[in-house]
């Protein structure tokens, strides 16, 4: 009480809410204005609106006259930006820079709480606005000026070359096929800034008329300010009680959704989830999750879950691999869906997904590439398949995510052999489809098959291939102690009787590497594989005949060079890769078995015209000893001998260079010119 009578009440003011012009009243805010342009009748030339943006375009007049006016610089901008000729199109026909173009943007997103206000005669009149707009000039005729400036050093250009030199210009054009675009494609294309830029510029413009301030239509609209009618009928939404008042004033729930930021598409929340029909929530967690054990699922759903009911929705979304959940090809691609990295149609990738989940049935362990040669498919869409199901180990494979759920598969007998017939159908097609062999079809542990499988960890299986590695270390040790001795006894000791030992060579991916680790201990004495013992004074690598040393020499002179012709440069370790499948191809008891080391093999290379490359690799790089030791064919006698030489020469300064600097490099040392595709041939 003490408070209000500090602060009385001086007047009352009667307010009225006008609403002739709503959602039609707009604000504009003009910038400083500068010494030679003033906001009045004259200045404004013309006027345009696009009304879905609430973008607004002013053409306003700058006064030349004006002392404060740089004629000089209104010339010179003129004359960049309309050039010498006026015509039509020029911006500025006086060729003088005497108008300013003022843009749009919009300065409050919500203009709700604004409103425009007039008092006359103790009333206050409001007027809720529908748009601020702040006006800033627009700098378009710079890049106008631009345009001009490069058309002109295009023109040209184009006199100086001859006729004859445009119609050499042969230009390679690649023809593209677009993919069918997915609806996440479409989504992000649609939300992308080029394509609101592009809908934006679609709007057309809406050409406005400018009235002055003391133009009689300006005068007539003035009025549209006031409230027609002052009785309480026109004015309902200011006769309210206090609480309401106060909530139209500030409605706290509105603007908590405004401010509550939007959640993805594909983000659903648990609260969310469960209430919707059982079904979908089964659905929904299968198809975000993709492998999941029962237990879990159970625990996702809620207490209080029938779990005979979700397991009768559970086999419409999800077929059972090794005890656990994996969710079905068809869900994750409906029909008339495609890949979104091939273009591949749904059903082909229902397919090549179920032919992995078959797989994951029959063993825990899947290579890609064995799943890419069957089912064709890009290494994109087979590495998405596996990912969700599998987990990548380095040199072994993918194994699948999940350990195996015994408890699940002795609980419900009956599910698993509701699985199990489903999964021999499914088997049955993919054998027609993809035309398997016997090896795809048989599992590699038959121990698998089992009511109750064993499992074996990869850590197991190594130590086990380890040990059965020493199991046959031994005996191969005493087969060749025997064959060295008869070797002995015979005159003929050069040649050498290996039909008894297979070598195997498997093709190693960059992804999916084979673990030789477990081959270490046999290959501390092998050269090359064949065997060498260091105190042995008649080995293999040691005396030979004369004869027996020339073939091997020239055998091996001609595997260096045919494979420098090819490759150029090698470093040590991809060559005696090369040279290890070069074996494995030979007969039994070829010269070449005699045994080479990495000497010899590194003097062949250089004795064939080969350098070595000394590159600058940076100290911490993880590469072996034999990938840093790189050579190179130094003369192949083809036109590129010299380009090649620079450029090794140019990588032992630098094992990283800049694609212009090689081109300089070479356009120097080589006092020619080399286009795009020289340079490219060289640098392969």
């Amino acid at each position: 009480m003490a408070n209000e009578e500090d602060d009385p009440i001086i007047q009352e003011i009667d307010v009225f809410l006008a609403r002739s012009l709503l959602e039609k009243l707009y604000l504009f805010q003009y910038p400083i204005r500068p010494a030679s342009m003033t906001y009045d009748d004259v200045t404004h030339l013309s006027a345009k609106i696009k009304p879905k943006q609430q973008k607004v375009e002013l053409e306003m007049a700058i006064d030349t006259l004006n002392p404060n006016y740089c004629r000089s610089k209104g010339e010179q901008i003129a004359l960049n930006v309309d050039g010498t000729c006026t015509d039509e199109t020029s911006t500025y026909s006086s060729k003088l820079m005497d108008k300013q173009t003022f843009c749009s943007s919009q300065a409050a997103s919500n203009v709700s709480r604004y409103a425009a206000a007039v008092y006359k005669k103790g009333e206050l009149h409001l007027t809720p606005l529908h748009g601020i707009l702040q006006l800033r000039p627009s700098f378009t005729y710079l890049d106008k000026a631009d345009a001009k400036h490069r058309e002109r050093e295009a023109a040209n250009e184009g006199g100086d070359s001859s006729q004859d030199e445009a119609e050499d210009d042969v230009k390679q054009i690649t023809v593209r096929f677009s993919r069918p675009e997915t609806e996440q494609a479409r989504q992000r294309r649609v939300q992308s800034y080029e394509f609101l830029q592009k809908r934006q510029a679609e709007e057309h413009w809406v050409h406005l008329h400018y009235y002055g301030l003391k133009d009689s239509r300006s005068e007539h609209e003035r009025q549209y300010l006031f409230s027609q009618g002052h009785g309480l009928a026109e004015n309902t939404e200011l006769i309210k009680s206090p609480s309401e008042y106060l909530m139209m004033l500030m409605p706290p729930s509105v603007e908590e959704e405004n401010d509550k930021p939007m959640a993805p598409s594909n983000v659903l929340s648990m609260a969310q989830l469960r209430t919707l029909p059982l079904a979908d929530q089964i659905k929904i967690l299968m198809k975000n999750v993709k492998v999941m054990p029962f237990a879990n699922l159970m625990s996702l759903l809620g207490s209080g879950t029938d779990s005979t009911a979700v397991l009768r929705c559970i086999q419409q979304v999800a077929m059972l691999v090794q005890g656990n959940w994996v969710v079905k090809s068809d869900v994750l691609y409906p029909k008339d869906t495609s890949s979104p990295h091939s273009g591949v149609p749904a059903e082909v990738l229902c397919r090549g997904r179920d032919f992995v989940m078959w797989k994951f049935t029959q063993d825990r362990w899947v290579v890609r590439k064995e799943v890419a040669a069957v089912t064709k498919l890009c290494p994109e869409d087979v590495k998405d398949f596996l990912e969700h199901m599998s987990v990548a180990r380095i040199n072994k494979g993918w194994e699948f995510m999940l350990p195996y759920d015994e408890d699940f598969v002795k609980k419900h007998p009956d599910i698993v052999q509701r699985q199990h017939m489903l999964w021999m159908g499914i088997q049955a097609k993919l054998e027609k489809v993809y035309n398997l062999l016997k090896e795809h079809l048989t599992p590699k542990k038959q121990e698998a098959q089992s009511a109750h499988p064993l499992l074996v960890s990869g850590e197991q299986r190594v130590n086990m291939a380890k040990a059965k590695v020493k199991q046959n270390y031994g005996q191969l040790e005493k087969e060749f102690q025997k064959q060295k001795a008869e070797m002995k006894s015979n005159d003929t000791s050069a040649k050498m009787d290996v039909s008894s030992i297979c070598i195997k060579e498997e093709p190693v991916s960059d992804e999916e590497p084979m673990d030789t680790s477990a081959y270490e201990g046999m290959n501390n004495g092998i050269v090359n594989g064949l065997h060498a013992e260091e105190d042995s004074t008649d080995s293999l690598n040691g005396h030979l005949p004369g004869g027996c040393i020339d073939r091997v020499a020239q055998e091996l002179k001609a595997f260096v060079s045919s494979t420098f012709k090819k490759q150029f440069v090698l470093t040590l370790s991809e060559l005696k890769r090369l040279f290890n499948l070069h074996l494995a191809s030979l007969p039994p008891g070829h010269t070449l078995f005699s045994g080479i080391s990495d000497k010899m093999l590194q003097d062949m290379v250089l004795d064939t015209g080969c350098k070595q490359i000394l590159v600058p690799f940076p100290p911490q790089t993880a590469a072996s000893p034999d990938e840093l030791k790189v050579y190179a064919l130094w003369e192949a006698g083809d036109t590129y001998d010299q380009h090649r030489q620079v450029l090794l020469e140019i990588f032992s300064k630098n094992y990283r260079v800049r694609r212009n600097v090689i081109q300089n490099q070479l356009s120097q040392e080589c006092g020619e010119d080399l286009n795009k595709q020289e340079v490219d041939r060289v640098l392969k």
